[in-house]
Protein backbone atom coordinates (compact mmCIF):
# COMPACT_ATOMS: atom_id res chain seq x y z
CA UNK A 1 0.00 0.00 0.00
CA UNK A 2 1.78 3.32 -1.07
CA UNK A 3 1.07 6.61 0.78
CA UNK A 4 0.02 9.85 -1.09
CA UNK A 5 3.64 11.28 -1.37
CA UNK A 6 4.55 7.84 -3.34
CA UNK A 7 1.19 7.78 -5.26
CA UNK A 8 1.69 11.40 -6.43
CA UNK A 9 5.25 10.77 -7.76
CA UNK A 10 4.11 6.99 -9.29
CA UNK A 11 1.19 9.27 -11.01
CA UNK A 12 4.00 11.99 -12.65
CA UNK A 13 6.31 9.51 -13.20
CA UNK A 14 3.04 7.35 -15.38
CA UNK A 15 1.38 10.79 -16.27
CA UNK A 16 -1.68 9.83 -14.20
CA UNK A 17 -4.14 12.44 -11.98
CA UNK A 18 -4.15 11.72 -8.61
CA UNK A 19 -5.87 12.95 -5.78
CA UNK A 20 -6.74 12.15 -2.14
CA UNK A 21 -10.21 10.99 -0.41
CA UNK A 22 -9.97 14.42 1.39
CA UNK A 23 -10.17 15.94 -2.39
CA UNK A 24 -13.12 13.83 -3.19
CA UNK A 25 -14.96 14.72 0.08
CA UNK A 26 -14.32 18.64 -0.85
CA UNK A 27 -15.58 18.00 -4.50
CA UNK A 28 -18.68 16.07 -3.27
CA UNK A 29 -18.94 18.80 -0.56
CA UNK A 30 -19.03 21.51 -3.50
CA UNK A 31 -21.29 19.94 -5.76
CA UNK A 32 -23.63 17.34 -4.06
CA UNK A 33 -26.34 18.24 -1.33
CA UNK A 34 -25.21 16.25 1.25
CA UNK A 35 -27.60 17.79 4.02
CA UNK A 36 -31.43 16.82 4.47
CA UNK A 37 -33.76 19.73 6.23
CA UNK A 38 -35.53 17.36 9.20
CA UNK A 39 -38.04 19.93 10.89
CA UNK A 40 -38.41 23.89 11.40
CA UNK A 41 -39.87 25.54 14.60
CA UNK A 42 -40.30 28.40 16.31
CA UNK A 43 -37.67 29.12 18.97
CA UNK A 44 -38.51 31.81 21.48
CA UNK A 45 -35.72 33.07 23.64
CA UNK A 46 -34.06 35.38 26.38
CA UNK A 47 -32.62 37.54 22.97
CA UNK A 48 -36.16 37.05 20.99
CA UNK A 49 -37.86 35.11 18.71
CA UNK A 50 -35.80 32.51 16.34
CA UNK A 51 -36.89 30.16 14.11
CA UNK A 52 -34.55 27.17 14.59
CA UNK A 53 -33.86 24.41 11.79
CA UNK A 54 -32.74 21.36 12.40
CA UNK A 55 -30.39 19.59 9.15
CA UNK A 56 -28.91 16.25 9.07
CA UNK A 57 -25.76 15.26 7.28
CA UNK A 58 -26.04 12.62 4.90
CA UNK A 59 -22.66 11.81 5.25
CA UNK A 60 -22.16 11.30 9.32
CA UNK A 61 -25.80 11.23 10.43
CA UNK A 62 -24.68 14.48 12.41
CA UNK A 63 -27.23 16.75 13.57
CA UNK A 64 -26.60 20.50 12.60
CA UNK A 65 -28.70 23.88 13.20
CA UNK A 66 -29.62 26.68 12.15
CA UNK A 67 -31.30 29.82 14.34
CA UNK A 68 -32.73 32.65 12.34
CA UNK A 69 -34.26 35.82 13.27
CA UNK A 70 -36.50 37.95 11.33
CA UNK A 71 -37.16 37.16 7.73
CA UNK A 72 -34.09 35.09 6.69
CA UNK A 73 -34.25 31.38 5.54
CA UNK A 74 -37.18 29.85 5.00
CA UNK A 75 -40.84 30.20 6.10
CA UNK A 76 -42.67 27.74 8.49
CA UNK A 77 -44.66 25.75 4.97
CA UNK A 78 -40.79 25.96 3.81
CA UNK A 79 -40.59 29.07 1.19
CA UNK A 80 -37.14 30.86 0.44
CA UNK A 81 -37.16 33.79 1.41
CA UNK A 82 -34.89 36.36 -0.82
CA UNK A 83 -31.94 37.96 0.51
CA UNK A 84 -30.99 41.39 -0.76
CA UNK A 85 -28.97 42.52 1.97
CA UNK A 86 -25.51 40.80 3.48
CA UNK A 87 -26.64 39.66 6.97
CA UNK A 88 -25.23 39.07 10.38
CA UNK A 89 -24.05 34.85 10.63
CA UNK A 90 -22.42 33.33 13.39
CA UNK A 91 -20.72 30.31 12.27
CA UNK A 92 -20.33 28.41 15.56
CA UNK A 93 -18.85 24.92 16.17
CA UNK A 94 -20.39 23.01 18.93
CA UNK A 95 -18.54 23.62 22.36
CA UNK A 96 -20.32 21.64 24.96
CA UNK A 97 -17.93 22.67 28.22
CA UNK A 98 -18.55 26.32 26.80
CA UNK A 99 -22.04 26.02 25.47
CA UNK A 100 -23.85 24.69 28.43
CA UNK A 101 -21.44 24.46 31.06
CA UNK A 102 -20.17 28.19 30.83
CA UNK A 103 -16.37 26.90 31.17
CA UNK A 104 -13.90 30.24 31.32
CA UNK A 105 -11.19 28.27 29.55
CA UNK A 106 -12.45 28.93 26.05
CA UNK A 107 -14.31 32.26 24.25
CA UNK A 108 -17.18 29.60 22.78
CA UNK A 109 -20.09 30.07 25.42
CA UNK A 110 -19.38 33.57 25.25
CA UNK A 111 -19.30 34.16 21.74
CA UNK A 112 -22.33 32.11 21.18
CA UNK A 113 -24.65 34.47 23.49
CA UNK A 114 -23.27 37.39 22.35
CA UNK A 115 -24.24 36.50 18.67
CA UNK A 116 -27.27 35.31 20.24
CA UNK A 117 -27.69 39.08 21.55
CA UNK A 118 -26.17 40.89 18.50
CA UNK A 119 -28.53 39.11 15.90
CA UNK A 120 -31.69 39.65 18.17
CA UNK A 121 -31.16 43.21 18.59
CA UNK A 122 -30.52 43.61 14.76
CA UNK A 123 -33.82 41.94 14.10
CA UNK A 124 -32.48 39.92 11.37
CA UNK A 125 -29.22 37.07 11.17
CA UNK A 126 -28.60 33.45 11.53
CA UNK A 127 -26.43 31.78 13.84
CA UNK A 128 -25.70 27.79 12.67
CA UNK A 129 -24.66 25.53 15.12
CA UNK A 130 -22.39 22.89 13.73
CA UNK A 131 -21.02 19.73 15.20
CA UNK A 132 -17.22 19.68 15.20
CA UNK A 133 -16.82 19.40 18.99
CA UNK A 134 -12.88 20.78 19.98
CA UNK A 135 -12.29 22.38 16.59
CA UNK A 136 -12.95 18.81 15.35
CA UNK A 137 -10.85 16.58 16.90
CA UNK A 138 -14.13 15.38 19.22
CA UNK A 139 -15.00 15.92 23.11
CA UNK A 140 -12.99 13.23 24.23
CA UNK A 141 -9.69 14.74 22.50
CA UNK A 142 -10.32 17.78 23.48
CA UNK A 143 -10.26 16.86 27.03
CA UNK A 144 -7.42 15.00 26.85
CA UNK A 145 -6.04 18.38 25.37
CA UNK A 146 -6.96 20.34 27.87
CA UNK A 147 -5.08 17.97 30.75
CA UNK A 148 -1.93 18.74 28.66
CA UNK A 149 -2.84 22.57 28.48
CA UNK A 150 -2.64 21.77 32.58
CA UNK A 151 1.18 20.39 32.01
CA UNK A 152 1.93 24.17 30.68
CA UNK A 153 1.75 24.03 26.99
CA UNK A 154 -0.88 25.50 24.70
CA UNK A 155 -3.67 24.85 22.68
CA UNK A 156 -1.91 24.60 19.77
CA UNK A 157 0.74 22.28 20.79
CA UNK A 158 -1.61 19.96 22.95
CA UNK A 159 -3.22 19.16 19.78
CA UNK A 160 -0.13 18.12 18.26
CA UNK A 161 0.57 16.31 20.61
CA UNK A 162 -2.37 14.18 19.88
CA UNK A 163 -1.15 14.08 16.54
CA UNK A 164 -4.06 16.61 15.26
CA UNK A 165 -3.94 19.59 13.46
CA UNK A 166 -4.31 22.89 15.14
CA UNK A 167 -8.09 23.07 13.41
CA UNK A 168 -9.46 20.00 12.04
CA UNK A 169 -13.05 21.87 11.54
CA UNK A 170 -14.45 21.72 8.00
CA UNK A 171 -17.36 24.03 6.97
CA UNK A 172 -18.48 22.23 3.67
CA UNK A 173 -21.74 21.07 5.43
CA UNK A 174 -22.34 24.39 7.16
CA UNK A 175 -21.83 26.42 3.53
CA UNK A 176 -24.68 23.81 2.24
CA UNK A 177 -27.01 24.59 5.19
CA UNK A 178 -26.88 28.38 4.40
CA UNK A 179 -27.50 27.92 0.71
CA UNK A 180 -30.22 26.03 1.53
CA UNK A 181 -31.57 28.73 3.47
CA UNK A 182 -31.27 30.88 0.52
CA UNK A 183 -28.01 33.19 2.75
CA UNK A 184 -25.62 33.94 0.20
CA UNK A 185 -24.48 37.48 1.84
CA UNK A 186 -22.57 37.36 5.37
CA UNK A 187 -21.60 40.26 7.73
CA UNK A 188 -19.74 37.39 9.01
CA UNK A 189 -19.60 37.41 13.23
CA UNK A 190 -15.63 35.87 13.82
CA UNK A 191 -12.60 36.63 14.98
CA UNK A 192 -10.53 33.77 12.46
CA UNK A 193 -9.85 35.30 9.07
CA UNK A 194 -9.23 31.59 8.08
CA UNK A 195 -13.37 30.86 7.90
CA UNK A 196 -13.47 33.82 5.76
CA UNK A 197 -11.59 32.16 3.49
CA UNK A 198 -13.06 28.46 4.23
CA UNK A 199 -16.54 30.22 3.53
CA UNK A 200 -16.21 32.37 0.75
CA UNK A 201 -14.47 28.88 -0.98
CA UNK A 202 -17.77 27.30 -1.27
CA UNK A 203 -19.40 30.64 -2.99
CA UNK A 204 -20.88 32.65 -0.33
CA UNK A 205 -19.88 36.21 -0.29
CA UNK A 206 -18.39 37.76 3.45
CA UNK A 207 -19.12 41.29 2.78
CA UNK A 208 -18.02 42.19 6.24
CA UNK A 209 -16.05 40.81 9.04
CA UNK A 210 -18.21 41.47 12.30
CA UNK A 211 -15.34 41.16 15.32
CA UNK A 212 -16.53 38.87 18.75
CA UNK A 213 -14.06 39.13 21.56
CA UNK A 214 -14.74 38.01 24.76
CA UNK A 215 -13.27 39.06 27.87
CA UNK A 216 -9.70 38.76 29.03
CA UNK A 217 -9.74 36.51 31.78
CA UNK A 218 -6.80 34.76 34.00
CA UNK A 219 -8.63 31.44 32.80
CA UNK A 220 -8.63 32.33 28.98
CA UNK A 221 -5.63 34.70 28.51
CA UNK A 222 -2.75 31.98 27.94
CA UNK A 223 -6.06 30.33 25.55
CA UNK A 224 -6.75 33.55 23.82
CA UNK A 225 -2.84 34.64 23.30
CA UNK A 226 -2.53 31.12 22.01
CA UNK A 227 -5.35 31.62 19.14
CA UNK A 228 -3.97 35.10 18.34
CA UNK A 229 -0.05 34.24 18.20
CA UNK A 230 -0.31 30.96 16.76
CA UNK A 231 -3.91 30.48 14.49
CA UNK A 232 -3.81 34.24 13.60
CA UNK A 233 -6.92 35.08 14.92
CA UNK A 234 -8.09 39.23 15.30
CA UNK A 235 -8.50 40.24 18.53
CA UNK A 236 -8.09 44.39 18.15
CA UNK A 237 -7.05 45.65 21.03
CA UNK A 238 -7.54 42.19 23.03
CA UNK A 239 -4.61 41.31 25.07
CA UNK A 240 -2.69 44.73 23.62
CA UNK A 241 -1.18 45.15 27.21
CA UNK A 242 0.68 41.90 26.98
Amino acid sequence: MARLPQLGAFGVKHGLKTCSVADVIAWRRKTESLIEKVVSVRMPTKFGDFRLHLYRSKVDEYLHMALCAGDVGRTADGQLIPQKDPILVRVHSECLTGDIFGSLRCDCGWQLEESMRAIGQAGKGCILYIRQEGRGIGLVNKLKAYALQEQGIDTVEANLRLGFPPDLRDYGIGAQILVDLGIRKLRLLTNNPRKIVALSGFGLEVAERAPISAPTTDENRAYLASKRDRMGHLFGDLLKSE
